[in-house]
């Protein structure tokens, strides 16, 4: 059976770290496009960094940059999301998902991608 899984989601105080991870099973990620998107309630659900097959590009929103990091160990088969400096704002269900990497895909615009594989998501509050 072919999923992805996330992990590491938790309650934080603001200004504190979390390091998300997402692990496939039943196929490699060696050749697909992972990103990282979240929701929030009440809101629509929003793309917050893309890495590359090969990990050699990555794109993070402008609401997370300079604090967020994605990151992938394709010998382990897992994708990583490090948050730093977080804010209530970042509230929300995150979901990792996972899509081919085809050439004739531009990779800035990977929050548009048309994902095959998503994950069942991990709660992040951020919260005093």
């Amino acid at each position: 059976q072919l999923q992805l899984v996330e992990s590491g989601g938790g309650l934080v105080q603001p200004g504190g770290s979390l390091r998300l991870s997402c692990a496939a099973s039943g196929f490699s990620l060696d050749h697909y496009v992972i990103g990282w998107f979240r929701q929030a309630p009440g809101k629509e659900r929003e793309g917050v960094s893309c890495i590359s097959s090969g990990g050699g590009s990555t794109k993070h929103a402008d609401s997370v940059k300079g604090r967020f990091t994605i990151s992938r160990d394709n010998a382990k088969n897992t994708v990583y999301l490090q948050m730093n400096s977080l804010k209530p704002e970042d509230t929300a269900i995150y979901y990792c998902a996972a899509v081919p990497n085809l050439k004739n895909r531009v990779f800035a615009l990977c929050f548009s991608y048309k994902y095959d594989y998503w994950g069942q998501g991990t709660q992040v509050t951020v919260s005093s």
